[in-house]
């Protein structure tokens, strides 16, 4: 891109919403700005890092006007792979007049995207500004480990829709903020392990007012008013009790036993259970024929997905009926159709979050995700600032299974679906007889 063009899109200047207004006169450095999915937490970090942290100016709804970086900092901006590879933030950055090639930027700052995998590149910057897009800190590992080493030489501001279940989530920022030396400092002042247990397991947290004010010191809350309406439609669809009750119970000897009906071998553990459940319940034809509904209704469709089985299934059905295809998976990483009618299928994992789509204001989860989280950043791609659309429509398929109805708990609770517990659960139950 010419410097020609550059010119242009000052004179144009950005136009901001009153909360992303607020929002970047309360940034500081080591604040998360916890926004929710699609309110322009990425436009209010680029215009904080222009105005207050490198002290330009830039046309904001029509007042003000553009001026240099008094300031100049080299940008580092640390995303998804996805959003990298698909140039999001390239384009989010147009209207500042920034770009990842230096000779083409305002006072030759350097500006680099790149994805959490290759945050260990980074360590050893000194000087810059760094913004940790889609919060990937939780916990104490690599990637928090090479944060926290960033956070001490730079300044930075992470983005996050949900910054944190649990107290421990929050950890790696409080280290990076300077409110603790280190994680075992940390867990010396406020966790309390149960000794009981075989596995680390969190019995409770101490002093929890101390980490109450840190977390409301850093965090900077952007809410969205908006006129869009939600419509949250469960779907009933059917499912084979016969085979799913063979799992547990052989059906010739009526004896007990846990055998997976797909490889004819014993069972091995919660997780094995799980998958031959959810591939009993979620093959069933009845969720393709709620897809043929639902594409009567709606011209264009998001489809989510967990397993490879399902997109098999998907895919057939589509091809089968001459529509419009694309999809987002670890096979295949195609853009949405530009068409008047189309079916656009994701796979959870990879692509739940990182792009957003204002063309259909319909998704259907064609059998639920685990992570409450990635559920919320799975809707949140058709729910988005600038969509055209005062309602949108999101289809949960769901059958009477026991393993639907676990997971439609723990969701509904906000937490992530544990397998373990509902093998346990389940064992007893068989036990009771039920």
């Amino acid at each position: 891109m010419n410097r020609l063009l550059f010119r242009k899109i000052n004179v144009m200047g950005i136009e901001l919403y009153e909360h992303q207004k607020e929002a970047i006169e309360k940034l500081k450095t080591g604040a998360i700005l916890c926004g929710g999915v699609g309110s322009g937490k990425s436009r209010a970090a680029l215009a904080y890092y222009l105005i207050k942290v490198c002290n330009g100016s830039i046309k904001i709804n029509g007042e003000f006007s553009y001026s240099p970086m008094k300031n100049p900092k080299d940008l580092y901006i640390i995303t998804t792979a996805r959003k990298r590879d698909t140039h999001e933030w390239e384009d989010e950055m147009l209207p500042f007049s920034l770009t990842v090639h230096k000779d083409q930027n305002p006072m030759g700052v350097n500006v680099k995207i790149d994805s959490w995998n290759n945050i260990k590149k980074y360590k050893d910057v000194m000087n810059s500004f760094f913004i940790f897009d889609e919060q990937r800190v939780v916990g104490y590992g690599t990637w928090s480990k090479n944060f926290i080493e960033i956070a001490k030489m730079n300044d930075w501001i992470l983005l996050s829709a949900t910054p944190g279940d649990t107290w421990l989530d929050y950890a790696p920022v409080f280290i990076a903020n300077g409110f603790y030396r280190n994680i075992t400092e940390f867990r010396e002042r406020h966790v309390v392990y149960d000794r009981f247990s075989k596995y680390p397991k969190v019995k409770k947290y101490i002093n929890q007012n101390i980490l109450v004010r840190r977390r409301n010191d850093i965090l900077v809350y952007m809410p969205v008013e908006r006129k869009v309406l939600h419509h949250h439609e469960q779907i009933k669809v059917s499912f084979s009790k016969e085979r799913y009750d063979s799992v547990i119970k052989d059906p010739k000897t009526n004896t007990p036993r846990r055998w997976n009906i797909f490889k004819d071998q014993p069972i091995r553990d919660a997780s094995e259970l799980c998958f031959v459940y959810r591939r009993i319940v979620n093959s069933d034809i009845s969720r393709i024929n709620a897809i043929k509904e639902l594409m009567k209704k709606h011209n264009k469709l998001i489809v989510f997905y967990n397993f490879d089985y399902e997109r098999f299934m998907l895919r057939h059905f589509l091809k089968e009926k001459n529509v419009k295809l694309a999809e987002w998976s670890g096979h295949k990483h195609e853009s949405i159709p530009d068409d008047d009618k189309w079916v656009y299928i994701v796979q959870y994992i990879a692509g739940a979050e990182g792009w957003n789509c204002i063309d259909t204001n319909a998704i259907v989860f064609y059998s639920q995700n685990y992570s409450y989280k990635i559920m919320i950043q799975a809707a949140g791609r058709i729910d988005r600032i600038n969509t055209p659309f005062s309602d949108l429509y999101f289809y949960h398929l769901e059958s009477d299974s026991s393993i639907d109805k676990a997971i439609k708990r723990a969701l509904n609770n906000k937490k992530n679906f544990n397998e373990r517990s509902f093998a346990g659960f389940d064992d007893s139950r068989k036990k009771q007889g039920v």
